[in-house]
């Protein structure tokens, strides 16, 4: 028997900025058993306009059933499901490392090669951010992790599709 894993989909969501939507996209993941690995949302660049992006996994039947679902909901403008184009997208993070006086300098070399930027500093403590794809994230992730990682907060995938070349 062949175990197949379940693909990873990005969906964007605009919907009206009203109090409650957010709670209705997510119940509609929750109420029919389907997980959200990751969700972002904020107001876009006109008033009165949301834009929600989240990460599922699932087969192509469930990916087809949520785009729809999501369509009946009140307060949805669009619906986008990136798996049918090219898109754009990053995720920011957070970074909490150690920095004891013999990993300083190893700490800001990882911070130059992947272009992140020391946010806060503490006698013992840096804050970083970096933003990028997911893999980028993970990477930095690991490398950090080898010196010591307190904490952090990812903001999840924000996505935007490719403008069509001419």
């Amino acid at each position: 028997m062949e175990i197949r894993t379940k693909d990873r989909h990005t969906i964007g969501i605009l919907v009206q900025n009203v109090p409650g939507v957010l709670a209705r996209v997510v119940g509609l993941f929750s109420g029919r058993g389907y997980n959200i690995e990751t969700v972002t949302a904020a107001e876009t660049h006109e008033p009165g306009l949301t834009r929600i992006t989240l990460v599922t996994t699932g087969d192509e039947r469930v990916l087809s059933q949520i785009v729809k679902q999501l369509n009946k909901l009140v307060n949805v403008i669009k619906v986008y499901d990136f798996s049918e184009t090219e898109f754009v997208d990053r995720e920011m993070a957070l970074i909490k490392v150690r920095a004891e006086q013999q990993t300083r300098a190893e700490v800001l070399r990882i911070v130059d090669i992947f272009r992140a930027k020391v946010v806060d500093v503490s006698p013992h403590f840096y804050t970083l951010e970096v933003t990028g794809n997911e893999s980028k994230i993970s990477a930095i992730l690991e490398l950090l992790g080898q010196i010591g990682i307190v904490e952090v907060a990812r903001t999840g995938k924000a996505a935007l599709a490719r403008s069509k070349k001419h």
